[in-house]
């Protein structure tokens, strides 16, 4: 499906072609923060953070799911990294 993703390391937006799967995405449908990340998905050796809310997915390269072993506050530090100015 494509999907517009913000793409920090470009400053700009951009589309994807990317399938939300069991095996490349992680679901965090039961955290307090859902509206800032709902899910990660591996994508192209990257990671695509997004959240329950109207933002754009991030788009961040060189890491995936298992360099941040699914961890929350890992996701969320990551987030805050890219989006911060």
């Amino acid at each position: 499906m494509e999907k517009t993703v913000y793409n920090p390391q470009k400053g700009r937006l951009e589309t994807i072609n990317i399938d939300f799967t069991d095996e490349n995405t992680t679901w965090f449908d039961d955290h307090e923060k859902i509206e800032e990340v709902y899910m990660v998905t591996d994508f192209e050796g990257g990671l695509v953070i997004a959240g329950c809310n109207y933002d754009y997915p991030i788009l961040v390269y060189d890491i995936s799911r298992s360099d941040i072993n699914d961890d929350i506050k890992k996701v969320l530090d990551l987030q805050k990294t890219y989006t911060e100015t």
